[in-house]
């Protein structure tokens, strides 16, 4: 039953073959089997001790003719930066914040238990969302250890994402919510092989989120198929006071995105074809070759070559923008801690990785918090001038320059190459991707399984300007549903180069 989608859920829950309660001892025993034992992939970092007296709960409501929505009873993983005001923990994978419980649930969250989702467990992540050093490994934190891909367990599952990524994957929950600054929804959303929205920057609340930036964060929904992933996007949207950035999706948001999915959905739109993101691995570009034929096949026009002109000249200012919004949105986030955190500063996390070097920094530095704790404050010219660049740049120049330029519904790119080997000694080689348009504009972004390369999952992804999710989730169900290409994993220990 772990493989059901929430729709498949929700109809053996109406016809009482299944209950919420069934629903979580199954993914607890998934957990217990290949998480904790078996292969070991490490996706889930703490169990949420109430989840079955929740699920309890909720089947009562449901017993009592209570239906809160599409999630009611459905188990999901919170990505370890996500406060949870329970008897859960939020460290963002940091010993520094182990024993830390938060005093309020973040808005998302407030959000998923009005609509009767079962807040599952809480998943490993890359340690500070992958913002401590430039020779990280993703997926590993000091607390929760080094997450595995299930796909083959010596590569990489890609971060920061990474544990609600690998749970959805490996069928340990329904969905997940992870969040990105860059890449950190699609890179390990796209390495294994399941769906990942990253949305614009605005449509959920970032209260109550370990932040890196204020300028790019953003959480996002991760899930088997892109029906699953709307109805996990719907869920969390709403203005919320605690950030301010949620104005502006006062009507532009939507409580219930499937309704823009349809099978046809392909069918006179213009789609164009980011050629300068390709190139970076033949096996990918042959797989990309594949899916535009079956984009051109759903009806869709493809104007190719559709080029993201400005894509590369971001790199320095992007840099520039998230180590001082790290100092000043990390600073913000611990000052209001209470007296159990044993941290309340960047520079105080600086100190603890220093003195605890041997289980904090057995692999890699802190060579990033370092950078950003030398800024300045926001009011700096030096920073101002850089996110002006990044939103010029990105936005006016880049993407929107692109749609407007050929008349276009939606970008699309290859979403990364495969996955790599872990690597204790050098850290992290990325192999190529198209998320740091959409991610420096704040713009939305889907990543759709697309093909394998040598068993490892490969991803399209769906490029728009701000608040077209429901054109790039239209376009993605389409795809999706036209394709089919999704598979299980198996739990390789390494890549089967004969598949």
């Amino acid at each position: 039953m772990e493989s059901l989608t929430m729709h498949e859920m929700q109809a053996k829950m109406r016809g009482g073959e299944l209950s919420s309660r069934q629903l979580v001892e199954s993914y607890l025993e998934r957990i217990q089997t290949l998480d904790k034992a078996g292969p070991k992939l490490n996706a889930i970092i703490e169990i949420n001790p109430e989840a079955l007296a929740i699920a309890d709960k909720l089947d009562q409501e449901r017993a009592g003719g209570q239906l809160r929505g599409p999630l009611h009873g459905i188990p999901i993983v919170l990505k370890d930066n996500i406060d949870t005001a329970d008897r859960m923990t939020t460290t963002a994978g940091s010993l520094a914040l182990e024993g830390y419980i938060a005093a309020q649930d973040a808005f998302l969250v407030s959000r998923l238990r009005a609509a009767g989702a079962v807040i599952l467990a809480k998943a490993n992540l890359s340690e500070w969302a992958n913002f401590r050093s430039t020779n990280s490994i993703s997926g590993w934190s000091s607390r929760g250890g080094q997450t595995l891909n299930p796909y083959a367990l010596d590569r990489n599952p890609c971060g920061s994402s990474s544990g609600s990524a690998v749970a959805v994957a490996a069928e340990l929950c329904a969905a997940a919510v992870g969040t990105e600054t860059d890449g950190s929804i699609i890179c390990p959303s796209h390495a294994n092989g399941v769906v990942g929205i990253k949305p614009t920057l605005g449509l959920i609340s970032r209260s109550g989120v370990i932040p890196i930036s204020h300028s790019q964060d953003t959480a996002g929904p991760i899930a088997r198929s892109v029906w699953d992933a709307a109805v996990l996007l719907g869920a969390m949207t709403g203005v919320d006071p605690r950030d301010p950035a949620t104005s502006s999706s006062q009507d532009k948001s939507h409580h219930d995105y499937t309704q823009f999915l349809k099978s046809n959905g392909l069918q006179g739109t213009r789609i164009g074809v980011a050629r300068n993101f390709f190139e970076f691995h033949p096996l990918v570009d042959k797989i990309m070759e594949a899916c535009l034929e079956a984009l051109q096949a759903g009806g869709a026009e493809l104007v190719d070559p559709a080029d993201i002109e400005t894509k590369d000249k971001t790199d320095d200012t992007e840099i520039e923008v998230l180590f001082y919004d790290f100092k000043a949105d990390l600073n913000a986030y611990l000052g209001t801690l209470g007296g159990q955190a044993r941290v309340h500063s960047l520079e105080d996390v600086i100190a603890f990785n220093k003195a605890n070097q041997e289980k904090v920094m057995p692999y890699f530095g802190q060579e990033r918090m370092l950078k950003a704790q030398e800024k300045g404050p926001l009011t700096d010219e030096a920073y101002q001038k850089a996110l002006e660049t990044n939103h010029r740049l990105a936005r006016d120049e880049g993407i929107d320059t692109t749609l407007q330029k050929h008349k276009l519904d939606a970008i699309v790119a290859p979403s990364g190459g495969p996955a790599w080997l872990i690597d204790y000694v050098n850290g992290d080689h990325y192999g190529g991707g198209s998320s740091s348009p959409a991610a420096v504009a704040g713009y939305p972004n889907i990543t759709v399984p697309a093909g394998y390369v040598y068993g490892l999952p490969v991803g399209i992804s769906f490029i728009g300007t701000a608040y077209t999710e429901p054109t790039l989730l239209r376009l993605a169900y389409a795809f999706e549903q036209a394709t089919q290409v999704r598979k299980s994993p198996q739990f390789l220990p390494s890549v089967n180069l004969a598949s």
